[in-house]
């Protein structure tokens, strides 16, 4: 009988158990089910800010961690690198090699000493061979050189993990101990300074790439709320602890499962990218630690660097990814720019595609999508359409027959591959245009230019090694005008933005009228009798608009080429007798030096209360393209325009980034929007800097002068239909005595030409 009982009792405590483990799984999987967020519990991802925001100012410094609370989210996690010198004090530093990250160089010149870390021969110098007192002077600064130095002369001081808890007090503490061995090989336990120092700071994350490490105090934090998290570092390279490679380890799971909570990996194990920078499906890593019950957070964020193309240059866009693609959601992500992962994730994650947002700023593609096809082609436009712009523009130029086409530039070298085409030698020097020697769109018949020539994707900051959409550099086709307007009229489309150019020139010069061609084709494509779309008519010129004005109802756009601080009263009065919109740089609004905004002016402002809407061009995502002030995000950037500055509108080589900005729903919150939403002041960033930037020479106020133009010349007579205009090739290097003869030759036809 008690065998009985005791076997009911064991039978009762067994189904209680199974039960309860049940009953467990059940709630967290309805409260998986029932949050948005695909994590393991359903949580909210994490933004962890390496080193604090390190994009911006040096790894580590008080700055740098301090400027995290003011960006980011309130529950950003601090990240900081554990280094110790030889007394046993722990620092936080981004790396073993001071030299990378201070200027210790300068203190202690002949300091350099080699050791051998993890296999490696290493030169430099090492917090090993130095105590606390010795690196009190020494400072932070900016390890990587593509990012501003102008703040490592605020001399940040070297910070410890005590330090980074009691100045900026975060919300979470993330240790990582990336060199244990090593320091064991100096005799410095990582492990009891570590268990030391959790006794007096609240530690909530430690991780390390050595298995032996996190296993020695896995026992110790087992019921703490510190969680272990294991790094994974490249697939082929050999952990110091058991000599199994990172790719190997990453196949067992469950070993990993027994001394940590959770995986810490590069981007790339999720969503590996090809030689060429373009993404792969994505691996089922994320899954497989979930279903293991690990976190998973992923690490090698940065604005700064390196994208895979499928992101168009936009980091945005690459978190969104990791934390939103239907499939899978990291738990957290390591970042230097954490105000970009925070806004990924707190505004931009869980829109609906088919929420066309508030509507403004209006999106306006610039060559089209260019920044993902070449310009002025059918992919471009299609792309922009895709993507959300408002309206779509063709930068008109005509052609030797008089064809009008859309072409970003006059000059087919700068957007074609006609340099290395057989129609090279077409080369002329056309004085009006530009002084160096071109093959121009009235150069050439629009049969030879759709048969011998292919377009070539625009690449701005190429000096940067930054190129856009290798794989479709010379993709897409060429539109003429009358194509262009058949496609944009199929299209669910606010309108098209028409841009006028060069007119005099062809007027005088290859006796061809660009208003009366661009008039033609829109009458023809019944542009001049709908009202679905509207037409916009962009020139530099104001004797183009006026002329426009003077034939039409379309909606004119006076563009200004050149930066400007303000306009004067009669300017403005101009203005306004032939524009209802007017198009500005954005140095005219933003000022900068060095990437550096100096100021903000009121030139919008003073336009708009004159009635005049106020679009501006031009914002791109390349991340040297924005001010240091917008932290190499240009969703930052475009939020300041918009909800600081006010504009109406952005003409934009990338509208995807442009219309995705008009649906975050942090837009929505006004006054109670958090940090990571809120725009950015012109100017401030000034303020910190330890050496100035150049000062900017100040801008013109645009007069009157500025904008008063005669009227178009009358168009001239063509010239022969066999030479187009009447232009002599640039003659090579070093052939110029050889050619006289035919130059001679060439002028005497074209005096017969004209005479006849």
């Amino acid at each position: 009988m008690q065998w009985r009982i005791f076997r009911w009792q064991i039978t009762f405590l067994i189904g209680a158990f199974l039960l309860l483990h049940f009953q467990k799984r059940l709630v967290t999987a309805r409260a998986t089910k029932s949050s948005p967020w695909q994590t393991l519990r359903g949580d909210v991802p994490a933004v962890v800010a390496k080193g604090g925001f390190s994009g911006l100012f040096p790894d580590s410094s008080e700055n740098a961690y301090s400027f995290t609370k003011i960006t980011g989210s309130p529950d950003t996690i601090s990240w900081c690198d554990v280094q110790s010198t030889k007394d046993g004090i722990l620092l936080c530093l981004p790396d073993i090699k001071l030299d990378n990250c201070t200027n210790i160089s300068q203190y202690f010149p002949d300091g350099k000493k080699s050791y051998v870390i993890n296999g490696v021969p290493t030169m430099g110098w090492f917090s090993v061979d130095y105590d606390a007192r010795s690196l009190s002077n020494i400072s932070v600064i900016q390890g990587i050189l593509s990012r501003s130095d102008r703040f490592d002369g605020l001399s940040f001081p070297i910070l410890a993990p005590q330090d980074v808890d009691g100045l900026v007090k975060p919300s979470a503490l993330w240790l990582n101990i990336q060199h244990d061995t090593f320091y064991r090989e100096h005799n410095l336990s990582m492990r009891n300074y570590i268990l030391s120092l959790s006794k007096s700071v609240q530690v909530s994350y430690i991780s390390s790439p050595e298995v032996a490490f996190l296993s020695s105090i896995a026992s110790r934090f087992k019921r703490t709320k510190t969680k272990l998290f294991f790094r994974f570092l490249e697939e082929d390279i050999p952990e110091p602890s058991t000599n199994q490679t990172y790719g190997s380890l990453l196949k067992n799971l469950t070993f990993i499962r027994t001394f940590a909570s959770g995986i810490l990996i590069p981007k790339q194990y999720i969503w590996p990218v090809t030689s060429d920078l373009y993404l792969q499906p994505h691996s089922s890593i994320v899954s497989d630690a979930h279903k293991e019950g690990l976190e998973v957070y992923a690490s090698n964020f940065a604005n700064d660097a390196p994208l895979s193309y499928n992101y168009s240059y936009d980091p945005l866009a690459e978190v969104l990814s990791f934390v939103d693609n239907g499939d899978f959601s990291v738990d957290g992500v390591l970042t230097d720019f954490p105000i970009t992962a925070s806004a990924a994730i707190g505004c931009y994650s869980h829109l609906s595609k088919n929420n066309s947002g508030l509507g403004n700023p209006v999106v306006i593609s610039h060559n089209g999508a260019s920044g993902v096809y070449p310009d002025c082609t059918d992919l471009a436009y299609q792309q922009a359409f895709e993507d959300g712009a408002d309206f779509i523009d063709c930068p008109v130029q005509l052609t030797q027959d008089g064809i009008p086409i859309c072409m970003s530039s006059i000059n087919l070298m700068d957007v074609t591959n006609v340099a290395t085409s057989e129609l090279q030698s077409r080369t002329s020097v056309v004085p009006a245009i530009q002084s160096a020697p071109g093959i121009f769109t009235f150069n050439l018949t629009w049969e030879e230019i759709q048969k011998n020539l292919k377009p070539a994707i625009s690449n701005p900051e190429l000096s940067y090694r930054l190129s856009r959409n290798p794989r479709n550099k010379n993709s897409g086709s060429f539109m003429k005008l009358s194509d262009f307007l058949t496609f944009a009229n199929s299209k669910a489309l606010a309108g098209i933005l028409i841009g006028v150019e060069h007119a005099a020139f062809y007027a005088e010069e290859i006796g061809y009228s660009v208003t009366d061609a661009v008039n033609g084709a829109l009458k023809d494509s019944g542009y001049n009798n709908q009202t679905t779309q509207q037409v916009m008519i962009q020139s530099t010129n104001s004797s183009v608009l006026i002329k426009f004005k003077q034939q039409t109802n379309y909606k004119l756009v006076y563009k200004l080429d050149e930066s400007i601080s303000d306009v004067d009263k009669s300017s403005l009065s101009d203005i306004k007798l032939f524009a209802t919109a007017v198009a500005i740089s954005k140095q005219s609004v933003y000022p900068a030096s060095m990437l550096f905004i100096s100021d903000q002016t009121d030139l919008v402002k003073t336009l708009q209360s004159a009635g005049l809407a106020v679009y501006v061009y031009l914002f791109r995502n390349e991340y040297v393209y924005q001010p240091w002030d917008f932290f190499s995000d240009p969703n930052v950037e475009i939020n300041s325009y918009f909800q600081l500055i006010g504009i109406d509108g952005i003409i934009t080589d990338y509208p995807a980034t442009a219309t995705r900005y008009r649906r975050n729903s942090c837009l929505k919150l006004g006054d109670n929007q958090p940090n990571y939403a809120k725009p950015v002041k012109g100017g401030q960033l000034l303020e910190l800097v330890a050496t100035l930037p150049p000062a900017l020479a100040p801008m013109p106020i645009l007069d009157s002068a500025d904008v008063t133009e005669p009227p178009l010349p009358a168009v001239s007579a063509r010239p022969s239909s066999t030479g187009g205009i009447a232009l002599p090739p640039a003659a090579p290097s070093g052939a110029s005595e050889s050619l006289s003869h035919y130059g001679f030759l060439f002028v005497a036809m074209l005096l017969v030409n004209v005479l006849c």
